[in-house]
Formats: C-alpha cells, sequence, structure tokens
C-alpha cells in the first residue's frame, strides 16, 4: 500500500550545548528527552576519567556538592549520588560532621541529619556526571571546537557557527541552543551582532584570593569532618579563612583565603604558616601532620558576575544560558555547581510542560533566574561587607540585614532551629525567606539555648583516630 500523500514526516529536533563543562552536561541532561538529539560543543578535550580538564581552572581549589545541588543532579541523572560515593565521594551531614568556625562561634555539631554536602575533587564530580550523560545515545560532543556566533535573527536563534581546530567554520543548525560556556561567555557579544541590546550585568569584587594543595590526611577520611575557619568581616580588618575538605583516595583539600592585605601566595613554605594566621589554629595543626601531594594553586578568579537576561525586554527564541554565564559567584560559597543543577532542572521543567513552542525560552531563563537570585544575595551580601570590595558597597540596608544574618549566626550556634533553617537557605534548598517565618524570628529574638563551645568537637571516633597517628590537638573542646 502506498503511503498517504497528507502523511508528514516529523523532522528531527536538535539541541545545542555550548560548553561541555558540568553545566554543560547538566545542560544536555535537561534537553535530551525533548529532542532527538543532543551535541555538546567543547572546545578543548574531554578526559575519559576522573582527570583534570583544560578551561576549568577552579577545580584547583576545594568544591562541595550542597544537598540543594546534589538532589537537583541526583533528579536529572538518577543513581549519580550512588556512583559518586561509591567512586569515594563522602556524604558529610550538616551540620553533624562539621567544624565550623563562625565569626560568631563555633556551631555546635547536632546529631540529626537535616542537609548534607557531598565532597569530593571537582575532577572526580566532573567525570561521573559526564559518564552519567554520555552513556545516552542521543547525546555527542564535539571536542576542539568553538562557537563564534549564533544563527537566526533578534527574534530566533536557529543554530551556530563552529570553528574547528584547523579554521574550518560550518554552520549547525539547532531547535534550540544552550549557551553554558562558562564567566567567558560571549552571549552578550553574540546577541548584540544579532540586534539585540545586551543585558544589564553586575561585578562584585572582594579581591579573595584563594590558595589551595592536597594532602595526604593522616587519618581515615571516611566520615571524617568538613572543618572551616571563618574569616570575620566586620572586624574593620583584612579576612583570612581555611578549610579542609575530606576528598576520594585518603586525601584533604585543603583551601587558604584571603581578602587584600591578606592574600596567601602560592609558595609552599608559606602555606601552613598562612593557615597559622586564621582565627584559630586547628587547620594548621592538622596539616603538621599531613603529607602535602601537589604545588600550591593560586588564584584570584573570584569576582561575583551577573548579567541579568531575564530582565531584557527582547530575548530571542531558541536561547537559553545557564550556569556561570548567567552568574558566576565567589567560590569561597560554594554555590556554583548547586546553582547550574538547579537551573538545569528549572530548564528541563520548562521544556516538560511547554516543548520547543514559543515562549520557552523567556520562561526558562526567569525559572533559571530564581536560583541564581538566592545565592548571588547569599554571596554578595557578605562580600559587600569587606572594605576592599569594589562594585558595590553596604547601604544601610545591607548592614541592617549582616546585624540579623548576624544574629542568626550567633543563635545559630546553640539552636538547632535556627541552625537548620539557615542551613536550608545556605544549602539552596529554601529561599531567605525562611529566615523570616516566626518560629525563626523568635528564636532569634531568644538567642541560644546552650552555652558556647571553647573550641572545635571532634568526637570520640575521630579523638581516637587522632590518637593512633600520633596527633594531639590543642584548644580542642572534649
Amino acid at each position: 500500500m502506498s503511503e498517504s500523500p497528507h502523511r508528514t514526516t516529523r523532522l528531527s529536533t536538535r539541541a545545542v550545548v555550548v560548553g561541555g563543562s558540568l553545566a554543560g552536561m547538566l545542560a544536555a541532561a535537561a534537553v535530551k528527552d525533548s529532542v532527538d538529539t543532543v551535541e555538546i560543543i567543547e572546545a578543548h578535550d574531554l578526559p575519559e576519567g576522573p582527570e583534570a580538564r583544560p578551561g576549568v581552572p577552579q577545580a584547583a581549589h576545594f568544591h562541595v556538592l550542597l544537598s540543594g545541588g546534589a538532589d537537583a543532579i541526583e533528579d536529572l541523572l538518577p543513581g549519580t549520588l550512588k556512583e559518586l560515593l561509591c567512586a569515594g565521594a563522602n556524604r558529610v551531614p550538616m551540620t553533624t560532621n562539621m567544624l565550623i568556625y563562625s565569626p560568631e562561634g563555633w556551631y555546635r555539631r547536632w546529631q540529626r541529619d537535616s542537609h548534607y554536602l557531598i565532597t569530593a575533587s571537582r575532577d572526580l564530580t566532573d567525570s561521573v556526571v559526564r559518564r552519567q550523560v554520555l552513556k545516552d545515545p542521543r547525546v555527542s560532543v564535539r571536542p576542539h571546537t568553538k562557537v563564534t556566533a549564533l544563527l537566526g535573527s533578534s527574534h530566533r536563534v536557529t543554530g551556530v557557527r563552529l570553528r574547528a581546530a584547523d579554521g574550518t567554520e560550518t554552520d549547525l543548525t539547532a531547535d534550540l541552543v544552550v549557551d553554558a560556556s562558562g564567566r567567558g561567555s560571549q552571549t552578550p557579544r553574540w546577541l548584540g551582532e544579532l540586534g539585540v541590546p545586551g543585558p544589564a550585568r553586575d561585578s562584585i569584587d572582594s579581591g579573595i584570593a584563594y590558595a589551595s594543595r592536597i594532602y595526604r590526611a593522616p587519618v581515615s577520611t571516611r566520615d571524617w569532618p568538613v572543618i572551616s575557619v571563618q574569616a570575620d568581616p566586620r572586624r574593620g580588618e583584612p579576612g583570612r579563612t581555611g578549610g579542609i575538605v575530606p576528598i576520594e583516595d585518603g586525601r584533604w583539600h585543603v583551601s587558604l583565603i584571603g581578602t587584600p592585605g591578606a592574600q596567601p601566595t602560592r609558595e609552599a613554605a608559606e602555606f601552613e604558616p598562612y593557615a597559622r594566621t586564621l582565627r584559630h589554629p586547628v587547620v594548621a595543626d592538622l596539616l603538621s601532620h599531613a603529607e602535602p601531594l601537589t604545588d600550591v594553586a593560586l588564584t584570584h578568579s573570584t569576582v561575583n558576575h551577573r548579567s541579568y537576561y531575564e530582565r531584557l525586554k527582547s530575548w530571542p527564541e531558541g536561547l537559553i544560558a545557564l550556569g556561570d554565564s548567567v552568574a558566576a559567584f565567589n567560590p569561597i560559597y560554594g554555590h556554583g555547581m548547586s546553582v547550574a543543577a538547579l537551573g538545569a532542572v528549572a530548564l528541563r521543567t520548562q521544556l516538560a510542560a511547554l516543548g520547543l513552542a514559543d515562549g520557552l525560552s523567556r520562561k526558562a531563563q526567569r525559572a533559571i533566574a530564581k536560583p541564581v537570585e538566592l545565592a548571588w544575595s547569599l554571596a554578595v551580601g557578605q562580600d559587600i561587607h569587606y572594605e576592599t570590595t569594589k562594585g558595590r558597597s553596604a547601604g544601610t540596608l545591607d548592614r541592617l540585614l549582616q546585624r540579623y544574618v548576624s544574629r542568626l549566626s550567633h543563635t545559630a550556634t546553640g539552636s538547632y532551629r535556627v541552625a537548620t533553617a539557615m542551613t536550608e537557605v545556605l544549602t539552596l534548598q529554601s529561599p531567605g525567606t525562611a529566615l523570616l517565618r516566626p518560629s525563626v524570628l523568635a528564636a532569634a529574638a531568644i538567642g541560644p539555648m546552650r552555652p558556647q563551645l571553647d573550641g572545635p568537637t571532634f568526637t570520640v571516633g575521630e579523638r581516637g583516630l587522632l590518637a593512633e597517628a600520633g596527633i594531639s590537638l590543642p584548644g580542642v573542646a572534649e
């Protein structure tokens, strides 16, 4: 029987993702069920396993995956958290397995698992997510290729122009283009070439520098706590922060962080002495018993950048920006990976509801802006209180808000209710308004229900491990 002349053949649909970073992989995971094929355009090679990838200098510094972001990745790619843990990552319950010295004092290690972190090297996290995404036959990668322009018009993007390693240029059509190319995104320029005015942009720079190094831990890292000694921006002096994050293969990832006037250097001989200048010596004391495995990596790339695409009056169909292409945060707050994951879930939700219909791009861009807004307020709300910060200074409302947050933090040192409320927001699982609930306001007014701790509290098991390694730490609370 001959085919009906009125029957139409459905055209194959394609999404193009610019960038093979974590955000790019999560973007591919978000769109793969709504199109026939996804092609990821990547300027470099993608390694097979947990190896350093060009274009990710921040991988040299410690990373944590907040439970809000971890849950989002698991939603996009079921089984990923199990794969991470099997590969050596740690699940760290908050604040049960954390030693945090905030500006207001030591947080208690509440024995209730309300939220968590996943700690691993960035290379391991990237590799596990990449493997989960690329096992889908609909998703492919075109390496050693750069996107040089968007195709289409101010009303609709229809693809991208590509430049191969040999300089050859070709056009690739697409029903949807997702820019996940990171801090160096060219989307503002590409939009201008299409006749679309660029977005309003913010840049807030506290001048913070990071120095990081990986150590062989002297104790087992399985269930070992995250340790963080934080700076106090209220003291009117250069801030120094440092922390130890347990990662795979029995290692500690250590980062030391300072504002102008107290910035660390890349000199190995100065790394541990700098740790000794933190507000408490616990990080330095532990490092004195650990074996350094790498040189010191230093970066000054800690500026908060944001492009307000969601506010543009004109936004072409067929284009979406995600991850650091929209907003990049000071990495000290650990929000980058989680915001990318939450943005990818928001994109998938809009695609499931609208498909590739008109209106998708604008609605998706506005949905992506919601987790960005929370993380931005958390990061900038801290950075603007350093005297060296450029781009914005703290106003009266900012200072009032800081006083309230400081009061909450003080209360959290002895209140499980307030500690949990703050953790809900910091892990991007509740909006900032959660800190204004009547129960939280009342608890903050009363203050901490327990006395402040004199120092970090290691568990009996942790003290046993330290004793077996011949490590005695002064200033440790019993």
